[in-house]
């Protein structure tokens, strides 16, 4: 019981720091849970990193989902998903009683974008000691950050790990043999079967019971459930495939880009975007049946696809796989630092030099990641209101 106290704990204050989309989410995991508590090692960190950037949905959440199942098997697995997710959702329900009564400005939130920065650059810089260990390695992740930077989609996103991957099976022939650490998850292959019978069953029976039967919840349901599966690239992918399926239809478009910026202001997933459009067409319970819908199947992917993943990493060809995806997820990652973190970011000589600050507090001064966003905060409330 302790432990599962622990998980939904940790999970909760990453949930209520974690600002800075998706790749900066991975960068405040890794230093809570690689560097402070060392739950696990980096190595199997960015493995882990590797197999949720391989898989549609919100990478970031299905790491915190798998490491809550090695913590605490399913319930584990449950807790670190709520811990993480939950602020936001209330934040963003609670946004929509609010947005028509004041008029908020989101100018302070240029802190918290500035504190991503350094961030995602920290957690860049100890991923890149782990994976850039011969010159192969620097090759692929060169060659996948200057291919994303070119041809930025989803779809680019996946090419670039497949090839990486069969470039690692190729590149690193004597490299790999050795694997100190296990990869355990308290979770059964039959379960991890089930779990994705049930995933496909809903995606391929749901269409069908919403054109039989015409409930708002059920629609709802559909349409949150197969945006959250079918959604290559993180949480910025999703958006214009949730507006297309609610707007005009089902809210205005006034409603969703205000929506936007507040899921914007927020910490923790995008996804949790879903929560303010349910709220907005049916209110409270609304809000927290959109969340359940639209990662319920990034929840049983990553159940389906855990009890598997010691065995394939203790096959030969998939390690020097893993060595090329590891290097080419690096490069995906270091893309996303530099757009859309950077390039919507620094906009000015102010925003360089409070990054570098924050970087230096977090990088040379091992300060706690939760004081560096309170930093954030802190500046942009004073500077950039």
């Amino acid at each position: 019981m302790n432990r599962l106290i622990e998980i939904f704990m940790v999970a909760l204050k990453l949930g209520l720091t974690s600002f800075g989309g998706p790749t900066a989410h991975l960068g405040y995991f890794r230093n809570e849970y690689v560097e402070r508590r060392q739950w696990l090692s980096d190595k199997m960190y960015q493995d882990l990193v590797a197999l949720c950037q391989f898989l549609p949905g919100p990478a970031s959440s299905q790491v915190g989902m798998a490491i809550g199942m090695m913590r605490g098997g399913i319930i584990g697995g449950i807790l670190a998903f709520l811990g993480f997710t939950l602020p936001s959702v209330l934040l963003l329900i609670a946004a929509v009683y609010l947005i028509h009564t004041f008029s908020v400005s989101l100018d302070w939130i240029q802190g918290l974008k500035l504190v991503a920065v350094a961030v995602v650059l920290h957690a860049l810089l100890g991923m890149g000691r782990t994976s850039m260990t011969s010159i192969a390695a620097v090759i692929i992740a060169a060659a996948a950050l200057f291919v994303s930077l070119l041809l930025p989609t989803a779809f680019t996103q996946i090419g670039i790990i497949i090839i990486s991957g069969v470039s690692g099976i190729i590149l690193f022939k004597a490299a790999g043999d050795e694997q100190s650490d296990r990869f355990l998850v308290p979770v059964s292959k039959r379960t991890g079967i089930v779990s994705l019978i049930v995933l496909l069953t809903i995606l391929l029976v749901l269409p069908l019971v919403t054109s039989l039967v015409d409930n708002d919840w059920l629609h709802m349901f559909d349409k949150f459930y197969r945006s959250g599966l079918l959604v290559f690239g993180g949480g910025h992918v999703v958006l214009p495939l949730l507006e297309r399926e609610f707007v005009p239809g089902m809210m205005t478009a006034d409603d969703f880009i205000a929506g936007y910026g507040f899921a914007q202001a927020v910490p923790g997933p995008l996804f949790t975007f879903a929560s303010y459009l349910g709220a907005v067409i049916k209110g409270l319970l609304g809000g927290l049946f959109a969340m359940f819908a639209i990662f319920l199947p990034a929840f049983l992917l990553i159940l389906g696809c855990l009890p598997f993943w010691e065995q394939m990493r203790k096959n030969t060809v998939m390690r020097r796989a893993l060595k090329g995806i590891n290097a080419g997820v690096l490069g995906i990652l270091a893309a996303a630092w530099i757009t859309p973190i950077i390039t919507h970011t620094i906009t000015a000589p102010l925003d360089v030099l409070v990054a570098a600050l924050l970087f230096i507090m977090l990088h040379y001064f091992k300060i706690a990641p939760w004081l560096i966003v309170v930093t954030g905060i802190i500046i942009g409330l004073i500077v950039y209101r």
